[in-house]
């Protein structure tokens, strides 16, 4: 039948499509449409309260996997993520990789703080748009296609600048970036939400085996944990307009600054071609699970003390609605991103710019390896 292809036909698809029937089942679930409880009453399912029942709480497996799993599958996920980070890259791939992350996370920091001052509401600013909304879409790029992209409009080093660039996955720069802003995390907030990463890195650094195994499961879990989180929200969100707009800006800012500030610091440093900066200007799919994470360390915050209730609150409240914009955001850049570095191709072939060659330092220093 070919599920699996027609859903990668979506942008983001193995997030996406996941989240969206999850939520669907959700809104249908909250309806508590008479016969269906009934139905369910019948199997013996225990009620959520006097008299309501849900197809999404029937207790076991199911409703671990489906209802209540994101947080365990998230971890898994970051986990797996962190042993695929590569510490051994080559000189000029990493030079690329680490002007690519610093010049996106900072200019992802700088939208989110100028949004949020403008607005005089970090947690919910024009377009209901919160800092951490944006920080979350604009710092994570998609790795998946940033690597097709560059692979075939790019040069091996614009390729190998990935390994640094999955640093940008799961929630780290966005709760450093929250900590700069002044929420409260203590230092066990960050090492509750990022030990998994850590652990993963140091095993996969120090065995190519272990990497080689864990690699499926910077995939796997997606759609699982895709699945709860939108099970967790209303279908009626997706089609709130506040949330279309937000979503939308979201995808283009995250292209257009994102991209611009990459080619900036590209010429800073004197590199002719600017494919790579433009292929990385996107919104990763899992970047929707950056807000759950988050919530997550301002649980911890709280409950030592360091964060109040009512703020810890706050980023709870924010899960859904910034899921949702960031979902919307991934869709847009996945169409805008590829779009973008074919016009830029175009531009640099018309002056002369080969961007599949690599400087000769880097061909004199292959060479010499091999």
């Amino acid at each position: 039948m070919q599920i699996k292809r027609s859903i990668e036909k979506v942008p983001g698809g193995l997030m996406v499509v996941p989240l969206l029937f999850g939520a669907l089942l959700n809104t249908i679930d909250q309806m508590h449409i008479p016969f269906i409880m009934a139905f369910l009453k019948s199997l013996g399912v225990t009620p959520v309260k006097a008299g309501i029942y849900e197809f999404l709480r029937i207790g076991g497996f199911s409703q671990f996997l489906f209802k209540d799993g994101a947080m365990p599958l998230i971890a898994l996920f970051l986990f797996c993520c962190g042993s695929q980070m590569n510490l051994r890259v080559g000189g000029v791939a990493l030079k690329k990789g680490v002007l690519l992350t610093t010049s996106k996370y900072f200019t992802g920091l700088l939208v989110g703080v100028i949004w949020g001052k403008l607005s005089g509401d970090m947690m919910s600013g024009f377009l209901g748009l919160s800092t951490m909304a944006i920080i979350a879409a604009m710092t994570n790029g998609n790795g998946g296609m940033y690597a097709a992209l560059t692979g075939q409009y790019g040069n091996r080093s614009d390729v190998g600048a990935v390994a640094v660039l999955s640093l940008n996955d799961g929630p780290f720069f966005t709760l450093m970036a929250l900590g700069m802003l002044g929420a409260n995390f203590p230092i066990i907030a960050f090492i509750a939400v990022l030990l998994p990463i850590g652990i993963g890195m140091i095993l996969g650094n120090l065995d190519t085996e272990i990497r080689t195994f864990l690699k499926p499961g910077e995939s796997l879990p997606v759609p699982f944990f895709a699945f709860a989180l939108g099970a967790g929200m209303n279908f009626a969100n997706f089609f709130n307009p506040q949330v279309v707009g937000a979503g939308l800006t979201l995808g283009i800012m995250t292209t257009v600054l994102t991209g611009v500030a990459g080619i900036l610091v590209f010429k800073l440093f004197r590199e002719k071609s600017q494919i790579a900066p433009v292929a990385e200007a996107s919104t990763a799919g899992n970047a929707a699970a950056t807000p759950a994470a988050i919530a997550a360390a301002a649980a911890v915050a709280a409950g030592s003390g360091m964060m109040s209730p009512a703020e810890a609150l706050a980023y709870k409240n924010l899960v859904e609605i910034a899921t949702a914009q960031i979902s919307l955001s991934t869709l847009t850049t996945a169409i805008l991103c590829p779009i973008a570095v074919i016009l830029m191709d175009k531009w640099q072939r018309s002056r002369g710019i080969d961007a599949k060659a690599e400087a000769p330092e880097v061909i004199q220093t292959t060479n010499r390896q091999a």
